[in-house]
């Protein structure tokens, strides 16, 4: 990939690199710098590291700001060429420039962190050393932040793949050199990838190619900038779900021979934080109603990728209340693995049908409010869970789905097999 390198303090190896990808975070990252920095010096000061910034060319002056702040570890400044843009993009350079340097530990932060302390750098990078490949955080969040983990990508990872992995997309991990060279030859990079479906491409590959994936304490809720999930999702619910999608396709033979969840190792103690996680606001007028609006909208083509009895389930909603509002999980299951099968198969343009999927995705979102409204973090993520494995349940459905209908490519289904 064509990128620019600056690089003032001519580092030609390291083994822990702290790679922060960037987009217009001129405000927000010298204060993650500084915190990574700390982390560096107080518990791996007698190993070779760096601090990368990974950019899109930010017009915000983000490299200026990177430079500026004052650290004692080595900083190098890599950049996409002017208006190539994706956060994909960044990693894949933070992944050539960590194996390049012969990385052991790659650790990436987000720029925008307001919660990042010092001892995240120890959270992640010390199971890379105890043999671990890929690092997962855990940390405490609003339960109305991080709706489409929630919804989408958390449950569909632990039913597909049967590993519990809280936060799929959390936008901070760890990574081992060894994987980060896998992550380089895989053949599943797509122009999504190099989006925001980074993310969770990373994590399916860790676990469907079998590296050891665990998951560990931060010891902080997190803060960002938290997004409202009524507001405008834009590309990255598309970029998310595409390829959380596209990996259904071509890990098939993975998932169906995988039945129920278990849980990750756990690094760290979780020792209880009070503080709270920031409110997340959400306007549920917006939820309800964008999906009463769509579904004229998207009624015709809901008809050809919703089974029926489902579909006749979901309907009824657009006579409720706010507050009246409930799609269970175990529909929701049905509804998500009838579109994993239109996606396979292109039942309608795959664009077409992701958007389609996402009032029914404020919906689901507003029936897990007006469920848990009354509900502390943790009884909500208890709630969460119980819904998880209501949905690990309904997997048999996906599985007859996809061997019953017929495959675009022409490969006959194994039931098909079996019959003749």
């Amino acid at each position: 990939m064509n990128r620019t390198v600056e690089n003032p303090d001519h580092i030609i190896r390291a083994e822990i690199v702290v790679g922060i990808p960037s987009f217009n975070e001129a405000d927000a990252i010298g204060y993650v710098v500084a915190q990574a920095d700390e982390g560096l010096t107080k518990y791996f000061n007698r190993k070779d590291s760096v601090i990368i910034n990974v950019d899109n060319c930010s017009p915000d002056h983000t490299k200026d700001a990177f430079f500026r702040t004052k650290i004692k570890t080595p900083k190098l400044y890599v950049s996409t060429p002017k208006g190539m843009k994706g956060k994909g993009r960044n990693i894949k350079n933070l992944l050539e420039v960590g194996v390049e340097l012969g990385a052991r530990a790659i650790v990436m932060i987000d720029a925008d962190l307001k919660s990042i302390t010092p001892d995240w750098i120890q959270y992640f990078a010390e199971p890379i050393y105890m043999g671990y490949d890929y690092v997962i955080p855990l940390y405490v969040r609003h339960k109305y932040d991080g709706t489409i983990t929630n919804n989408i990508t958390y449950p569909l990872t632990r039913v597909l793949y049967g590993l519990r992995t809280r936060q799929p997309i959390a936008g901070d991990f760890s990574f081992s050199g060894r994987l980060a060279r896998a992550f380089l030859t895989e053949k599943t990079w797509s122009e999504n990838t190099f989006q925001f479906g980074i993310d969770i491409w990373m994590t399916t590959i860790a676990i469907a190619r079998g590296f050891k994936v665990c998951q560990t304490f931060l010891g902080a809720p997190k803060s960002h900038r938290a997004k409202d999930p009524s507001g405008q999702l834009g590309p990255m619910f598309y970029q998310v779900v595409a390829t959380l999608f596209g990996l259904a396709v071509d890990f098939e033979y993975l998932w169906k021979d995988t039945s129920d969840s278990m849980p990750t190792s756990i690094f760290g103690f979780g020792l209880g934080v009070k503080e709270d996680p920031p409110v997340v606001d959400v306007n549920e007028d917006n939820l309800l109603n964008s999906f009463i609006d769509s579904s004229r909208k998207y009624e015709f083509d809901w008809k050809k990728v919703i089974a029926e009895i489902n579909l006749e389930d979901l309907l009824t909603l657009r006579d409720k209340c706010v507050d009246e509002i409930n799609l269970p999980a175990d529909l929701w299951a049905r509804i998500l693995f009838d579109y994993i099968v239109a996606y396979r198969d292109e039942l309608i343009d795959r664009e077409k049908l992701l958007l389609s999927l996402i009032p029914i995705y404020y919906i689901r979102t507003l029936s897990f409010i007006n469920h848990t409204r009354e509900m502390d973090t943790k009884s909500a993520e208890d709630f969460l869970d119980m819904e998880c494995r209501m949905m690990e349940g309904e997997k048999y459905y996906l599985i007859a789905k996809w061997n019953q209908t017929p495959r675009k490519d022409g490969i006959p289904s194994i039931v098909q097999y079996l019959i003749k």
